[in-house]
């Protein structure tokens, strides 16, 4: 999941192709439905991305009473309006009024605050929650942004890889050497530093147990001579998420595939190429593409079937972008890594989004 920013940016303008009242505004690769004649090609506004939930009162003075999603018709999701997908909601909010909008793209001002808007946290099921402790030596995830919002993390034919973004939940397993200790956690668990205690109900410890994952961690500990090792995978299955990749969470055919490892080595943490370190040893996410990035093929690649069955079951979720050499990104303000979602994805019908 990406990090909440509400920030003012300058708009490209395009015609809507399917209606006289409409058009496009673009902001990065998203593309939003507007008014006609609300907004110029150079022109700056707000962009409060997907998964943000509005006050009521911003709800009411942008007219979109009853017409977001969620139970309490608050939280911002893709829809396709007259057949063009839109992601977002473009805007000027009255309580900005005075703020120079151009300047304010210009120095990447956050205005979330100032709106009262926040982050969606999707809910946890019983069986994705438990006791926790605490786990300050646990290595935690990242959040990964979405490359139509931010299309420069990577350079045009820089060398990347391409990996199948699977819809389930994320499991964290940190392995200490030096105390023989495992921590395992969720997403939103290990933001805060917390660990799952072992409970053989819980879908993550089941998970681990099931495919040997810290047995794995600790041999890639040994023959790195890393202190902390990471291993970050997909839990799904029927029962976890809608889509199910023909696994069952609740029986033994659980699903788990391992999609970034990093390690601890004489104190600097430092993240590994999964099927280098672990092919063989754990079920692995699809690897999709290796090659030049180009956007046109990224988004070629999100869309289309699932592969994790070999039987193309239902939608692919997306893909996950890396540089086959890993580096830092002034972009992201940290890891080069980025997401790309299926339009088909983000509109489907009677989806879950769990943790």
């Amino acid at each position: 999941m990406s990090t909440l920013r509400v920030t003012a940016e300058v708009l490209t303008v395009h015609e809507h192709p399917n209606a006289d009242a409409l058009e496009l505004a673009q902001v990065g690769l998203y593309r939003a439905v507007v008014a006609k004649g609300a907004y110029r090609t150079g022109e700056a506004a707000v962009y409060i991305p997907e998964q943000s939930v509005l006050p009521a009162e911003l709800i009411e003075e942008l007219g979109l009473t009853g017409r977001l999603s969620g139970s309490r018709a608050d939280r911002v999701k893709a829809v396709r309006l007259r057949g063009e997908l839109s992601q977002g909601i473009v805007c000027r909010p009255k309580a900005l009024a005075d703020v120079d909008l151009a300047r304010a793209a210009a120095e990447g001002t956050d205005f979330a605050g100032v709106l009262g808007i926040t982050k969606w946290v999707p809910p946890i099921p019983p069986t994705m929650s438990g006791e926790v402790e605490s786990a300050p030596d646990l290595l935690p995830w990242v959040d990964i942004e979405n490359i139509q919002r931010y299309p420069d993390v990577f350079a045009p034919g820089e060398p990347v890889v391409l990996t199948e973004k699977l819809h389930g939940s994320a499991c964290l397993l940190t392995y200490v050497a030096d105390e023989e200790r495992v921590y395992v956690s969720s997403k939103g668990f290990g933001a805060k530093s917390l660990a799952l205690k072992e409970d053989p109900r819980n879908l993550y410890w089941r998970a681990v147990r099931g495919h040997g994952v810290a047995e794995a961690a600790a041999r890639l500990a040994e023959r790195l001579g890393a202190r902390r090792v990471g291993i970050f995978g997909e839990v799904f299955g029927a029962g976890v998420q809608d889509l199910t990749y023909g696994a069952d969470g609740r029986r033994e055919t659980l699903g788990y595939a391992v999609f970034d490892v990093s390690v601890e080595i004489d104190g600097q943490v430092r993240w590994l190429d999964a099927a280098e370190v672990l092919d063989g040893e754990l079920p692995l996410v699809p690897r999709l593409f290796e090659g030049p990035f180009d956007i046109e093929r990224v988004l070629e690649v999100a869309t289309g079937r699932e592969t994790v069955s070999g039987r193309e079951l239902h939608l692919r979720e997306g893909v996950v972008i890396r540089p086959v050499v890993e580096r830092y990104s002034a972009v992201t303000g940290g890891r080069a890594i980025a997401k790309a979602v299926s339009p088909a994805y983000l509109t489907r019908k009677g989806g879950t989004e769990y943790e």
